[in-house]
């Protein structure tokens, strides 16, 4: 399996001098993958290395800090007539979710990047058994391949109401080849584009047996043949 990284925009897919091969009925197919992630609800715990010289850095510059009046502090005015303060509450870095090992939702692992990964059908899948896999689509008659992804998306999620397409590009791509499971399987062409989930945490995911939602290190875990890829497309 030979794989490559996309780093900027070099194909023009709006032209459709390239696509339109697939689409004539060439044997080689162009898949369009969505990477479906939710950003990082609360801030990541500080490396402790990175807390060690904080620490250091501020108490170094109390040492020379320039030194104010006491008068200067006293300044503040008392609050007015009306003003309130709002009681600070953290929200819980270990949820219910995250206490009973629950993939479905999206209430888990809140300092990480989380990824949808759909069980059933998958287009190069050995006899065509369910996998585990991104949302995916054949690319046909979209006008263009991010056209496709975001059909792919929104044909198991119902509509593109919470979610976000990052750039006009794919991320990366790969070219698979047959292997000794798939032999008569033509190669394809595989592109991954980026979409971030917006204002929700719950989607009603349909046309799959199952689906979950996992960090970079368990997505990983579910490829490890690519796993080298992985890491290099996703930054997290």
């Amino acid at each position: 399996m030979k794989m490559n990284r996309i780093g900027s925009p070099l194909i023009r897919l709006a032209m459709r001098g390239y696509c339109s091969s697939a689409a004539a009925g060439s044997e080689e197919k162009i898949v369009a993958s969505v990477l479906f992630e939710r950003l990082p609800v609360v801030v990541p715990k500080i490396d402790p290395v990175v807390y060690a010289f904080q620490e250091f850095s501020f108490r170094w510059q109390q040492q020379y800090r320039r030194a104010y009046p006491e008068e200067f502090y006293k300044k503040h005015e008392p609050r007015g007539k009306g003003d309130y303060q709002i009681d600070y509450v953290p929200a819980p870095r270990i949820t219910e979710a995250d206490k009973t090992n629950d993939r479905r939702s999206l209430q888990r692992a809140l300092d990480s990047r989380l990824y949808l990964l759909l069980h059933g059908p998958a287009y190069g899948a050995p006899d065509g058994k369910p996998v585990w896999h991104f949302p995916e689509k054949i690319y046909g008659t979209e006008e263009t391949l991010r056209k496709c992804a975001e059909s792919a998306l929104e044909s198991i999620l119902g509509d593109l109401s919470h979610t976000y397409f990052v750039g006009n590009a794919p991320m990366g791509h790969m070219v698979v080849q047959p292997s000794d499971s798939a032999p008569d399987l033509p190669p394809f062409k595989r592109f991954f584009f980026k979409s971030q989930v917006i204002a929700t945490n719950k989607f009603n995911i349909s046309k799959c047996d199952d689906y979950v939602w996992v960090t970079k290190d368990e997505l990983i875990e579910f490829f490890p043949e690519q796993a080298e890829f992985f890491n290099q497309m996703i930054i997290s």
